[in-house]
């Protein structure tokens, strides 16, 4: 039986209500997300190295007109599959070039994410358990970061949650045989495009997460419904021709892009990524913060079959046949293998990075809007609670955040970061109050509704007060003089570092000088396209055309003393300098 104030909300005097609210309601949260999630896009400079390096290489890609053979800074670069630089060039060339252009690829990862896990939620656990699925994984914080930042991970994780809820609405015992291989199919297709964007992980994970499965339930009849010689077909139609295309181009790709980016990526710490085995268990924790106390309810759902129905054996909905009647799917059992079966492959590997668990929230997110449509009053009342005490210790424990420093980020931009991060906070502890508000005078919906915005609204926040610290770290502000300086042609040299965000900036690709960093491939394809040592750019720098530099505070007080340079900017970071008297600058 609903509660009073929800049975109060649900009277005659409106009309249409869809899962639960009221449509013009409705109307107006998605509004209010569609304006946080992209009105924030263009609100910050990128970072590096991943918003930068990916930013770049699509620029890069664009100019040249070449979309098989990866480049960045001008040097084969093969460590990932295309997809995500093809839509990013996409977005440059409809919108031109720039921050939000940039991000514009992930945020349509993170959003198709939502739309997919709504859709399967609310299939199988009907419309209000659609509806919150959405909201958590909208609000979720690492989701909602990560479709804010420029990089791989979130766009393989938007494509991952396609997958997953494909599979699931293929699976229901009321879609027909016809539906079923469709959503089969659209199933295979994102895998494919999985397989594009981040490799082998497009496929090993769905395949693990269905061994999984079929060994927990024993429920083989699953595999016969997978339609898998059509789908794989399919799969390798969207993925193998730039695969094909690629490697007949550049012979050495197979070998690196196989065994060095998967194998010795994934076995060893040869990348220097490593981290220990629980290194994703505070991600996990603070990535689903606003909804940990769902877990328990979560878990009872996983374990009890939620969402299961069986079959009476006839050739129809599942399409199987027999007299018994095959084993009923359970889409909660299943999305929990999921999440657990990619956290613990990551946790397994030797190569660690915060994104790559970001493909667990979607399946955490639908277990989640089914706990939370069967929530009591007094249980989602504990829940704001504990929330706001949380929130609480966070606006206390702030002031923190303006005692850090370190080599590559100053203090004083940690400090004016822990007023925007006391601001989050706020937002945190005004929107649970609000929601507990609303909870008593119009019901769990709208008081759940409210949370997940505010939640939203709170780390975003924090995500746009970072460009305190952002902007200064990416370099944009050196872009104008050096512009005034560098022409098209002119050599860019970055000595002994590697800058991922200002080559973007000035739409000039590097060139390296004694340090190759994660250049290296190419560098060893294209020996002709860098310097390899300090006496090689000395002598580029003495006797070669006039040229521009990057160079970090340390190198440019040991070569200034070897051969002219003239200062044309400089941060905490690096110091651009030319090989010639620069007008205007002493």
């Amino acid at each position: 039986m609903l509660p009073h104030a929800e049975r109060r909300s649900a009277g005659p005097g409106i009309a249409v209500r869809a899962a639960g609210i009221p449509a013009i309601a409705l109307a107006l949260a998605v509004l209010a997300f569609a304006l946080l999630w992209f009105g924030t896009l263009g609100a910050r400079h990128l970072l590096g190295p991943d918003e930068g390096r990916y930013a770049e290489i699509a620029r890069e890609m664009l100019s040249t007109g070449d979309w098989v053979t990866i480049r960045y800074d001008g040097l084969k670069y093969f460590e990932k599959p295309p997809f995500h630089m093809w839509m990013t060039a996409l977005s440059y060339a409809l919108f031109g070039m720039g921050e939000w252009q940039a991000r514009l690829c992930v945020a349509l990862a993170g959003l198709a994410g939502v739309a997919a896990s709504m859709t399967a939620a609310a299939r199988w656990f009907g419309a209000r358990a659609g509806w919150l699925a959405g909201l958590v994984l909208a609000s979720a914080p690492m989701w909602n970061a990560a479709a804010h930042f420029n990089t791989l991970d979130m766009t393989l994780s938007g494509v991952m949650a396609c997958v997953l809820a494909s599979l699931l609405l293929a699976q229901h015992p009321a879609t027909t045989p016809s539906a079923q291989r469709n959503w089969m199919l659209a199933c295979w297709v994102a895998m494919g495009i999985a397989l594009l964007t981040k490799g082998l992980v497009g496929l090993v994970l769905p395949g693990l997460v269905l061994v999984a499965y079929t060994c927990v339930t024993r429920d083989l009849a699953l595999l016969r419904r997978l339609h898998a010689p059509a789908g794989i077909a399919l799969m390798l139609t969207v993925a193998l021709p730039w695969y094909w295309l690629v490697a007949r181009r550049n012979p050495e790709f197979l070998r690196f892009f196989f065994v060095h980016e998967h194998w010795q990526r994934y076995t060893s710490t040869m990348h220097a990524r490593q981290g220990p085995l629980w290194y994703f268990v505070p991600l996990a924790l603070g990535g689903f913060l606003p909804w940990l106390g769902l877990l328990p309810a979560m878990v009872r759902i996983a374990r009890h079959g939620a969402g299961s129905t069986g079959t009476t054996g006839t050739t129809g909905t599942t399409g199987t046949t027999g007299t018994t009647g095959p084993a009923p799917f359970q889409p909660a059992l299943m999305c929990a293998l999921w999440a657990l079966s990619i956290f613990a492959f990551f946790s397994l590997s030797g190569s660690k990075l915060p994104g790559y668990i970001l493909p667990v929230f979607p399946a955490l997110a639908i277990l989640a809007g089914a706990a939370l449509a069967q929530t009591s009053v007094p249980v989602w009342r504990t829940q704001l609670r504990a929330m706001l005490a949380i929130g609480a210790l966070g606006l206390l424990a702030s002031p923190v955040v303006a005692t850090l420093d370190s080599n590559n980020t100053p203090n004083v931009l940690y400090h004016a970061y822990a007023v925007w991060v006391a601001m989050a906070f706020v937002v945190v502890c005004a929107c649970t109050v609000a929601a507990l508000w609303l909870l008593r005078r119009h019901g769990r919906m709208a008081s759940i509704t409210a949370y997940a915005l505010g939640m939203l609204l709170a780390f975003t926040v924090a995500l746009l007060g970072h460009e305190a610290i952002g902007r200064p770290a990416s370099g944009s502000d050196l872009a104008a003089p050096i512009e005034r300086v560098l022409r098209p042609g002119m050599p860019l040299y970055g000595v002994g570092m590697l800058d991922h965000t200002l080559p973007f900036y000035l739409r000039h690709p590097l060139t390296m000088v004694a340090q190759p960093d994660e250049l290296a491939f190419g560098t060893e394809q294209e020996p002709q396209k860098w310097l390899p040592t300090i006496d090689a750019f000395v002598d580029a720098w003495q006797h070669g055309p006039p040229a521009v530099a990057l160079l970090s505070p340390r190198t440019f007080a040991e070569l200034s003393a070897r051969v002219p340079m003239h200062v044309i900017a400089r941060d905490w970071r690096r110091v651009a300098v030319a090989n010639f008297p620069v007008a205007g600058v002493r």
